[in-house]
């Protein structure tokens, strides 16, 4: 959706430091799309 596969995603978080696991970043994604994009734009 965004352009991005999941290896590269998880990647890239790690890469940025963000210590969010797959649990959470599964619940922004189909609860808060808003919170996810932002999450999204700030790996790019």
């Amino acid at each position: 959706m965004y352009g991005m596969s999941y290896s590269k995603f998880m990647g890239k978080i790690h890469a940025n430091g963000i210590e969010l696991n797959r649990k959470v970043l599964a619940d922004l994604a189909m609860n808060h799309p808003d919170a996810f994009k932002g999450v999204i734009d700030s790996l790019k």
